[in-house]
């Protein structure tokens, strides 16, 4: 009978010891991993900016000018004289041919928009945009103060802000990746400083986004100096 029972509590004996070791190594497992989950929970998010100024690479200069005449004949003869004097205006200041192009003419009669007022005293108007698309902004910049030059020799050149000099960036991809390395940058420190604070330190990334990259005139007294801008958006994760 006594054998039976140490028979018995050998098994049961193993038994215990197995559950007892099992209990202290998944009691030590559920630690481990409530202490993993509470690292990995523990995220600071923070933004980086990066900023440049740059030199516009592409200028869009319109010059828009109107003829008016009583004949159709005349108004084309006109038209066609004030675009060559422009050509050979843009010449002289030095932009090749390839660099001016000239949109269709746009006819108004002027008498059907009178109704019952006073007539003008021609009866038609022309209007047409000489285009010069030019990587010279600094040429445009110039040539653009001398078109009184061009007010003198009779032509009516339009003020309206419609055909305002637009100066361009198209080199924004050259500079893409460097940008991005200091708004990466920027938001590390941020996050170096927050955990500072924390008595934390910076782990590894958790998440990033990048923001749209923005392009804009600088001022509106320099429109040919343009301020890049982009913001990235990062998670760090903190360790103790």
């Amino acid at each position: 009978m006594s054998h039976t029972r140490s028979s018995l509590a050998l098994p049961s004996l193993i038994i215990g010891s197995l559950l007892a070791v099992g209990l202290v190594w998944s009691g030590s497992y559920i630690k481990q991993a409530a202490q993993v989950w509470e690292s990995s929970s523990r995220v600071v998010t923070v933004k980086g900016l990066a900023e440049r100024e740059v030199k516009a690479d592409l200028a869009l200069w319109p010059l828009h000018f109107s003829v008016n005449a009583n004949k159709l004949v005349g108004l084309h003869e006109a038209l066609a004289n004030d675009e060559q004097k422009i050509r050979a205006f843009l010449t002289t200041q030095g932009f090749p041919t390839d660099q001016v192009s000239v949109t269709s003419p746009q006819v108004t009669d002027l008498y059907a928009n009178s109704y019952n007022a006073q007539r003008p005293d021609e009866r038609y108007r022309a209007e047409a945009t000489i285009l010069v698309r030019s990587p010279k902004v600094d040429l445009v910049k110039d040539s653009a103060s001398k078109t009184g030059e061009l007010v003198r020799e009779g032509i009516l050149l339009s003020a309206d802000y419609a055909y305002r000099t637009e100066f361009l960036f198209t080199g924004l991809e050259a500079i893409k990746p460097d940008m991005i390395a200091v708004a990466t940058a920027d938001a590390r420190r941020a996050a170096q400083q927050f955990a500072k604070d924390s008595g934390s330190s910076v782990g590894h990334i958790k998440h990033a986004s990048q923001g749209y990259f923005s392009i804009s005139d600088l001022d509106s007294y320099t429109p040919d100096i343009k301020q890049v801008r982009v913001v990235t958006t990062i998670d760090y994760t903190l360790k103790n």
